[in-house]
């Protein structure tokens, strides 16, 4: 083994005892085992679902390099299942054209698995490997998702971007009262759906709406419904069959229709995970679109993902920034 190779399986090591407090954490199976650069690894993170670790490149490597960064995983922990996600800048126009590329169905260690449950906080959920470049639950969310269940109880969620309802999931097991999970795909919504009824959760389906979620805030506007909690968590780009959204530009269009479905001394909760985006910035832009709707708000409270699992530094500083504000 070369002294190169030696300097990042000792790194990868480093990074595995670095969350031994998380392995040890009654209800969590989940968690991010090396988060790229902050680990001494850069362009790489490793995932992990119970046994099923998924690593992503951030930048184009050889099938030598590939081959011998997974060699060093071998040697840092032996990881039983590995699926690879090769996520270059380009991977979200690529995504439709070369998906085989881009995320293999088939494990690149181990055998291959089409499902595996893991658990977040004390919640169940269904993670496929196999099914693109997300599997199922974004991890960086996990201590948001925590503040969301203790604070959700008796409360009214509205839950946007939902994906596969993560958030929804832990607000329901917080006691929510009722909880509205709008995503533009509805086989996302049906994983949701799975995830609700894999923790004994009550599915009904006028709760997991399929369409775009600007049409949906201006409707619920519209019929003057609001809710008590308001999770904004979309991503940093997106397009619908009537809609463009750029995290960038766009964010405080979003916070301005969002505010306006949030119940007088209800809390938003707006998320992004746009590297480039700095949270001066975002946090901005969220007054601005809160200020848009004629809503006060008090001073706010910022949020993040576990520094555990999610190092971060000046020179690397965190992607995801969350911004939680009660609004008058």
């Amino acid at each position: 083994m070369s002294p190169r190779a030696a300097s990042r399986v000792e790194l990868l090591r480093r990074a595995h005892e670095r969350r031994a407090p998380l392995r040890e954490q009654p209800g969590t199976t989940a968690y991010r085992l090396v988060n790229g650069a902050a680990d001494g690894v850069p362009d790489v993170t490793v995932d992990v679902f119970e046994s099923l670790h998924v690593v992503s490149l951030y930048r184009d490597l050889s099938p030598a390099e590939e081959e011998a960064l997974l060699g060093d995983l071998d040697a840092a922990w032996a990881p039983p299942c590995v699926y690879l996600k090769r996520r270059p800048r380009e991977a979200r126009h690529l995504a439709n054209v070369a998906r085989d590329q881009l995320a293999p169905e088939q494990a690149v260690r181990g055998a291959s698995v089409e499902s595996v449950v893991a658990w977040e906080n004390g919640c169940r959920f269904l993670i496929r490997p196999g099914k693109g470049l997300s599997v199922g639950l974004y991890l960086d969310m996990r201590d948001t998702r925590a503040w969301v269940a203790r604070e959700a109880r008796e409360h009214t969620v509205l839950n946007l971007f939902s994906y596969t309802c993560a958030f929804g999931v832990a607000a329901t097991a917080g006691g929510a009262r009722r909880v509205l999970n709008i995503d533009a795909s509805r086989r996302v919504l049906e994983w949701g759906e799975e995830n609700a009824r894999l923790n004994g959760q009550p599915v009904d389906r006028y709760d997991y709406v399929a369409g775009d979620v600007f049409e949906w805030l201006e409707r619920l506007a519209r019929k003057g419904e609001v809710f008590e909690l308001v999770v904004v968590d979309p991503p940093s780009f997106a397009t619908t069959r009537t809609s463009r959204f750029s995290a960038a530009k766009d964010y405080a269009s979003l916070a301005s229709l969002a505010a306006r479905v949030v119940a007088p001394g209800g809390r938003l909760v707006a998320c992004c995970n746009l590297a480039t985006l700095a949270p001066r910035r975002f946090e901005t832009m969220v007054a601005e679109g809160v200020a848009r709707a004629g809503r006060r708000a008090g001073e706010g409270v910022s949020l993040g993902p576990s520094p555990v699992d999610f190092p971060a530094s000046a020179e690397h500083p965190a992607a995801l920034k969350v911004r939680v504000l009660e609004l008058a």
